[in-house]
């Protein structure tokens, strides 16, 4: 276990940014925390070196991402489909199936040394759904978890059941890589070219549907810095920002 469980988290908004970018990014960011790890493995408890933790802001142009356990099959559009709309495809290694991320879509990633908070995906999932759970709750939403589903859903349980965050992510050596999409001005007509998650008969949704508006930027802005203090609270973590 280790000795010195650093709970600070460095912050980052990156702005717009192209998904592959973004996933080279934190492939980075956890290659440097899974170094230190390997490297403090051969030293005497005493010496060893405390394991940052990041958590990634971000927004995708249009992009469908499928993930290892995924099925090409639950993506409908072709290349010239894909063309039309402006979207790429990528396969990437977090768990889950096909996912979209687009403008209006408010996207996480924590790249956390899970030994600094508690060795368990399991929960590590539960937490990164209560955070947005506690967030949309600010805006009159009440978010739930469905069984066997990850991410964060209205009216579980109900034939109009619908998903408002998605949620894929990977760890390895207890360091975790992908996250969360928040569906907040997101154009869901994207949504049609997939079946989301290999969910068939399940809708997805967003803040601008449910609340039947559009949320202005400072609005938007105003969701980060939620998302940000319940993520806080949840993971008990301080959060600080980043510098270059």
């Amino acid at each position: 276990m280790n000795t010195h469980q650093n709970k600070v988290v460095e912050f980052e908004d990156l702005g717009t940014r192209d998904y592959q970018s973004a996933w080279d990014y934190q492939e980075s960011l956890m290659k440097n925390i899974i170094d230190l790890k390997i490297k403090n493995r051969d030293l005497p408890a005493e010496e060893h070196s405390t394991t940052p933790n990041h958590f990634l802001l971000v927004e995708h142009p249009h992009v469908y991402t499928l993930g290892k356990s995924g099925h090409e099959e639950n993506m409908l559009a072709g290349i010239d489909k894909l063309k039309e709309i402006d979207a790429t495809f990528v396969k990437v290694n977090r768990g889950g199936d096909i996912t979209y991320h687009g403008y209006g879509q408010i996207v996480g990633y924590p790249i956390l040394d899970l030994e600094n908070f508690f060795t368990d995906i399991h929960k590590y999932m539960r937490n990164l759904e209560e955070v947005i759970i506690r967030t949309i709750a600010e805006y009159g939403l009440k978010g739930e978890r469905s069984e066997g589903e990850t991410g964060v859903w209205l009216d579980v349980g109900k034939p109009y059941a619908r998903k408002i965050c998605a949620m894929g992510v990977k760890a390895s050596r207890w360091v975790t890589l992908h996250g969360f999409a928040l569906n907040v001005n997101t154009d869901m007509r994207y949504f049609e070219y997939i079946i989301p998650c290999g969910i068939k008969d399940k809708q997805v949704t967003s803040l601008k549907r449910e609340l039947e508006r559009e949320l202005t930027p400072e609005e938007v802005e105003d969701i980060k810095a939620k998302i940000r203090k319940h993520f806080e609270e949840v993971f008990e973590a301080e959060l600080v920002q980043h510098h270059e």
